[in-house]
């Protein structure tokens, strides 16, 4: 189905919803920046720690997990908005266990975007086999979260509206408007946005364990032969209930809790009617 696409960014919506849950909640949209995550933890060395979502049309220096660029994609032409909606979302939350959150975080997008988006463990978002989206988490102990039992955290989500054209990735990317199209980066921030923070506050009061059985069931690496980059091979096994990936192995059940994965394709099968 086509979606008729926003073509302003639905800020004053967008607060109306949102700041009853997090009072104080600010929304911002800049045209340019290095990276919006980068300007969240900034401010937060400056002392400014209130709720906020700060949207970037285009980022020079945005970054994944592990330091990896993001690159951003201007829009196709004639399609409303930036080809790729990038923006980061700072709060203070005071779960008892971070243990999964960007698991969750990827899971509340997912839900929200299409039923045949997939999660690749820890912080991405797959589509046929192709990257759609990536999350980076960062958290700081500041005076005011402290003083509340709380940390500051800073959710930043760069997604594919359009395919972006890049060469050299490691991973082929897709872009949201193949399931949707006719999407805008606005509307899919419109959809996101409201359920990704009462994901958080859901994972706040009841940790990884609430989105166990929900995240595997979108598991893009489910009972896939996968090589850690510590060299480690196994099978995935899904995840379990503190967010940590299963991975079946020669040695027994293993619990990974922070390494590269990559998938490794099986070997082809021998043709016998080659003499091979």
């Amino acid at each position: 189905m086509t979606l008729p696409a926003l073509t302003l960014w639905p800020s004053e919506a967008l607060w109306q919803v949102v700041e009853p849950q997090l009072p104080g909640f600010s929304v911002e949209v800049l045209p340019e920046i290095d990276s919006t995550n980068a300007e969240l933890m900034r401010r937060l060395r400056a002392g400014v720690e209130d709720p906020v979502l700060l949207i970037a049309e285009h980022q020079t220096a945005g970054r994944g997990r592990m330091a990896r660029p993001w690159h951003s994609s201007p829009g196709a032409a004639g399609s409303a908005g930036p080809g790729t909606l990038m923006f980061s979302l700072g709060l203070s939350l005071a779960p008892k266990d971070w243990s999964g959150l960007s698991l969750a975080v990827g899971w509340s997008l997912a839900n929200s975007l299409h039923p045949e988006i997939r999660l690749k463990w820890p912080n991405d978002l797959w589509w046929q086999g192709r990257k759609l989206a990536g999350i980076l988490i960062e958290t700081a102990n500041t005076r005011q979260a402290a003083l509340a039992g709380s940390r500051y955290v800073v959710i930043g989500i760069g997604l594919n509206i359009q395919r972006p054209e890049v060469a050299g990735l490691s991973t082929e990317p897709a872009g949201l408007a193949e399931l949707v199209p006719g999407i805008s980066a606005m509307q899919a921030l419109a959809q996101i946005l409201p359920p990704l923070v009462e994901t958080l506050r859901a994972f706040e009061q009841q940790g990884f364990a609430a989105f166990q059985a929900r995240f595997n069931a979108r598991d893009a690496l489910a009972q896939t032969p996968v090589t850690l980059s510590d060299g480690q091979q196994g099978v995935t096994m899904g995840v379990d209930p503190v967010g940590a990936l299963l991975l079946q192995t020669g040695q027994g059940l293993q619990r990974v809790t922070s390494a590269e994965v990559s998938v490794r394709r099986a070997a082809a099968p021998a043709n016998p009617a080659n003499g091979h």
